[in-house]
């Protein structure tokens, strides 16, 4: 049986919200919405919701109830798109434990987590994910669960085990000795290996491509700045996945592998820490976008090492959270186009919303924070005029909370309405 936990709205209004995920008419009224596009605030607003899309979207004065419409009053609240996390990771846990205590769990268990962490993050207001990679295919199992109604979860568009090098950050486990023969599944050599993985996240069913082009934080033995991937294996991950009509994402902290990534053609750029003004421009000449995820640093640094993870991984997050956010401010006064991405796993799933007030304080407006997980993460996908808007045609994909985010972007990190294609998942 699905499961929609949803509570009341308020005392004096007493609901009773579908079991299914079947979408209905719905006229919603709030004391505000905001049109993050535009930038408009519209006050004493009220839209139309049917078939799990928006058909009308206005003042109340203007809009009215149809008949056998569900109605529903959300106060003196804002109303705003849902939301976009373009960088998350649904199977990951950081409680459970980093480095060596990972190893001691099954793949049975990832899933699990992924989908609690799916309604944990829809319940934050997040109504639509980018799963940047994981071990195996099982979040595609979690991402077709969520669209057939079986689970509660945000639209997720998935990318399969990362394609990447020998002893990389994508999809190869260092931790484990040679005897252990541990490779992972994306794991090539050469321009054509290379492409024959793309091939085979193509035939299971993902819905973009996840490569590296240097080390990470949390992979053994990397560098952060050395680049991974030769220009010519880059160049054939992304155009076996763009002749496919898939896009490709490239983790890429050194200032190398982030130009090696944009000449080779990717779509967006993952971490994108270590930026010069070159690569700040060639993102800007390419149309790539760049998903910086400038809040985890604080989890990992304070957590870190009670989570259990590993002394070298903690080093090279100290060397690279400073950095990283002044590659933020530097991209984002340049003009650069920076979208929401919080690599959620690093730290708790439902705590993504964090993240917006550091892209304030580090030189985004509160507008811009909220277009780069609305309008401009909608873009990103390929996704304009269906996904992080709030005009005719639009997913009925909606949040509210209390306050005025232009005014104060923390309110988003609680969020008291969610709904997704037409469907209220959360009320309170």
């Amino acid at each position: 049986m699905t499961r929609h936990p949803i509570p009341s709205i308020a005392a004096a209004i007493a609901l009773t919200f579908p079991a299914a995920a079947a979408a209905e008419t719905v006229y919603l009224t709030a004391g505000r919405m905001l049109d993050p596009e535009s930038g408009r605030i519209t006050e004493d607003a009220a839209l139309l919701v049917e078939d799990g899309k928006i058909v009308r979207a206005g003042s109340a004065s203007a809009i009215t109830a149809p008949d056998g419409a569900r109605t529903v009053n959300l106060g003196d609240k804002t109303i705003l798109p849902g939301l976009i996390d373009m960088h998350t990771h649904l199977t990951g846990d950081p409680t459970k434990g980093g480095g060596y205590s990972i190893l001691g769990y099954p793949s049975e268990r990832f899933v699990i987590w992924a989908v609690n962490n799916a309604e944990k993050t829809l319940m934050a207001g997040f109504t639509t994910v980018r799963n940047t990679g994981a071990d195996g295919y099982e979040t595609l199992a979690v991402r077709d669960a969520i669209n057939e109604g079986e689970i509660p979860g945000p639209r997720m568009f998935v990318a399969g085990p990362p394609v990447g090098i020998v002893g990389g950050h994508c999809s190869d486990n260092n931790y484990l000795p040679p005897e252990a023969n541990a490779t992972g599944e994306g794991v090539a050599t050469g321009p054509w290996e290379m492409r024959a993985k793309v091939r085979q996240n193509i035939k299971y069913g993902v819905d973009f491509i996840k490569t590296c082009s240097t080390g990470g934080v949390f992979s053994k033995g990397t560098l952060l700045g050395a680049p991974q991937g030769t220009p010519e294996e880059l160049a054939a991950i992304v155009d076996e996945a763009h002749m496919r009509g898939l896009k490709v994402a490239v983790h890429a902290h050194g200032t190398i592998g982030i130009k090696n990534a944009i000449r080779a053609g990717a779509d967006t750029i993952e971490h994108a820490s270590y930026l010069d003004d070159e690569a700040i421009r060639l993102a800007k000449r390419n149309g790539v976008y760049l998903s910086m995820d400038i809040y985890n640093t604080e989890y990992t640094l304070s957590e870190g090492e009670k989570n259990g993870v590993l002394e070298e991984s903690l080093e090279k997050e100290r060397q690279v959270g400073g950095v990283q956010r002044e590659s933020f401010r530097k991209a984002v006064k340049a003009g650069a186009k920076v979208v929401f991405g919080t690599d959620a796993a690093i730290y708790p799933h439902g705590d993504n919303a964090n993240q917006f007030s550091r892209m304030v304080e580090f030189g985004m407006s509160p507008l811009q924070a909220i277009r780069a997980a609305t309008s401009l993460a909608a873009e990103a996908l390929g996704k304009t005029g269906e996904l992080g808007c709030v005009s005719a045609g639009c997913a009925a994909d909606l949040i509210a909370v209390s306050g005025d985010p232009l005014s104060d972007v923390s309110v988003l990190e609680e969020v008291d309405f969610v709904m997704k294609e037409g469907v209220i998942y959360k009320a309170d």
